[in-house]
């Protein structure tokens, strides 16, 4: 994969999560990225290599629920799921 390919699959993904977390709410986004910044010192473009660091932010603030969130932003990659690179992020995120 090349680097333009890499950096658009990123930007992909990082809209993808930006998206659905503003459709629930500023005060959601916020606080979330507030959490990344201050739990792993990143943003959301970094999710597309740690979509864990993501995952475990959701578990923390909603629990059973950030399924829902997280069906979501698949939802808003859907057509992408299958390249490289967004494949795993959606593997990882969902595990």
């Amino acid at each position: 994969m090349s680097s333009n390919e890499h950096d658009v699959r990123k930007a992909l993904v990082t809209l993808a999560i930006e998206t659905i977390l503003l459709r629930i709410g500023k005060p959601a986004y916020d606080e979330i990225i507030g959490r990344l910044y201050r739990d792993y010192k990143c943003y959301f473009p970094d999710c597309y290599e740690h979509p864990e660091y993501l995952k475990k932010i959701l578990d923390d603030i909603y629990g059973k629920c950030s399924g829902t969130i997280i069906e979501s932003i698949k939802k808003q990659l859907e057509g992408f799921e299958t390249q490289k690179g967004i494949d795993m992020f959606i593997a990882r995120i969902s595990e």
